[in-house]
């Protein structure tokens, strides 16, 4: 480059940075109130069945992470797990419907996953021996895993002669309870049982109808108080794991009835397929990740008018389907559509949200066959460590791209809260205002939150200012593992209570308040 075009490039560059502007903003907290609540184990990751020559736009992006050959040895996997103390895991994907045990009299060959145009998503039937199931259970034993495990729904059933896709006939229950009860015997503990994937309403590859499906239901509760006899023994009973579909989960509740269905869940990929040119723009714009919120709204309400025992999950969730999106759903700008779907989530009374997935894909939070974190595996973290369940009304004024959600802060006084700035130029300084106003939707003039302990503040940004990029900076220090190959410590900065919360553009920020009065946090 030339002496007068890099001089052109730096004067660019330079007018750039004088255009950038701050903007000064009021957040108001309800602090006496909540709106919604999670789980404690809110955060949660998914692992998956694909083998190695599962591909997606000629890309073959899983190697080694299905279950199957997934190493279960490695040091780092094992780290980033044990980081969260507690991390719930939800075991199953496309092919887990044509998945069978060897376990019991039942099955009596044991084949791999194979490529062929008779399966479904192109492969063949597969099947996991016990030897397997013990070195995964016995991985999630001591790294302190909360597991669930899906189910193969379609044994036992045949596809439709006359209506294609659509699978017919009971659900035979047998291969299952050998699984189950094996399980139990061997003192290994599940949390919950999710029975079939993506067979809901209209289906992915297979569906089954709503009246069947809910038969199948009840039958499982049976098997799991079969075999737990003591009620504070019994997994979960989870599912469909599919598309809502309102009128489809509405008939679900009804026919399944009170206390046989304890989470329903659903599944998200809200920015469309991996290979969208326009994938990265999708996650910058405030109003396209704003239009799934109706969808965790009309599924709040189906639970709360038609089957209140139940919980809302979101099953799995990958952003963009078939892998995710090169060169995006593995670097920091995939954490502006992440860590704000957790957030919108919460907000609709979601007690789940399961990313897929931990490793497999682009869009793992683990490389493969590294293991190295990628930026959302940090932010992850962050929230599982510092967002507590009960979630408060935060609303603002300003600038649709910033997005702000607070909890109460886990384990802690006070509040934290979470804020993802998807403008380019503008940053935001952000003054707090604690509205204790109950009756009306007006903001109390006098709500000025004056705080005297210093905030921890957690400041997450790109390396080199590339949202690109698969390096995550907190609070400008390059988040990387150990020499012994552990997580890093993330330590807080301390910033005075006196100064403004300041967040850059095209940042992700958390800020713990201590001392703010938020009654409904005591």
């Amino acid at each position: 480059m030339g002496f007068n075009k890099k001089l052109c490039f730096t004067l660019i560059i330079s007018t750039l940075l004088t255009l950038s502007v701050a903007e000064d903003l009021k957040i108001y907290i309800k602090g006496a109130t909540s709106i919604a609540s999670t789980d404690d184990d809110f955060v949660c990751v998914t692992l998956d069945w694909w083998p190695s020559n599962k591909c997606n736009y000629n890309q073959c992006v899983w190697r080694t992470a299905g279950l199957f050959n997934l190493d279960l040895n490695n040091t780092i996997l094992a780290n980033a797990i044990k980081a969260f103390g507690s991390l719930r895991i939800r075991i199953g994907g496309s092919l887990q419907d044509q998945l069978v045990y060897k376990v019991g009299n039942n099955i009596k060959k044991c084949p791999h996953f194979k490529r062929t145009d008779k399966g479904l998503f192109g492969f063949s039937r597969g099947c996991l021996t016990m030897k397997r199931w013990d070195e995964l259970i016995n991985l999630f034993n001591r790294t302190g895993v909360v597991l669930t495990f899906g189910l193969n729904a379609l044994y036992g059933r045949k596809e439709s002669k006359t209506s294609k896709g659509l699978w017919v006939g009971d659900w035979n229950p047998r291969n299952a309870r050998d699984l189950i009860a094996y399980t139990a015997q061997k003192g290994f503990k599940i949390d919950g049982y999710e029975l079939g994937n993506e067979l809901c309403g209209s289906g992915v590859s297979a569906r089954v109808d709503v009246e069947q499906y809910g038969k199948d239901m009840i039958a499982l509760k049976k098997l799991i108080q079969e075999i737990y006899p003591d009620p504070e023994q019994q997994p979960k009973v989870m599912g469909p794991g599919g598309f809502f579909d309102q009128k489809w989960f509405t008939k679900f509740l009804e026919v399944t009835g009170p206390d046989v269905v304890d989470g329903l869940t659903h599944h998200i990929y809200n920015l469309g397929p991996g290979d969208d040119s326009h994938l990265i723009d999708k996650i910058q714009d405030p109003f396209y990740l704003s239009q799934i919120a109706q969808t965790y709204n009309d599924l709040e309400r189906v639970i709360t008018e038609f089957g209140p025992w139940a919980e809302a999950w979101v099953g799995e969730s990958g952003g963009s389907w078939n892998s995710g999106g090169k060169d995006v759903s593995s670097t920091f700008a995939d954490g502006f559509w992440y860590l704000d779907q957790l957030g919108m989530t919460s907000t609709f009374n979601h007690k789940v949200f399961c990313r897929q997935a931990l490793v497999g894909g682009n869009y793992a939070l683990l490389d493969s066959p590294t293991f190295i974190p990628k930026p959302d595996y940090y932010g992850a973290l962050l929230w599982h460590r510092l967002m507590g369940r009960v979630v408060l009304s935060t609303t603002h004024q300003g600038s649709p791209y910033l997005r702000v959600y607070s909890h109460c802060a886990k384990r802690k006084p006070g509040i934290t809260l979470i804020f993802i700035n998807l403008e380019k130029w503008k940053s935001f300084n952000i003054s707090l205002f604690n509205d204790e106003n109950l009756y009306m939707n007006v903001k109390s003039p006098d709500a000025d939150f004056k705080g005297y302990k210093p905030r921890e503040e957690y400041h997450l940004t790109p390396k080199d200012g590339n949202i690109q990029s698969d390096v995550m900076l907190l609070n400008g220090t390059p988040l990387k593992l150990t020499e012994s190959l552990d997580i890093p410590k993330m330590e807080p900065k301390h910033v005075d209570a006196s100064a403004p919360i300041t967040v850059a553009p095209q940042s992700i920020v958390y800020v713990t308040v201590k001392d703010f009065h938020a009654p409904v946090c005591a």
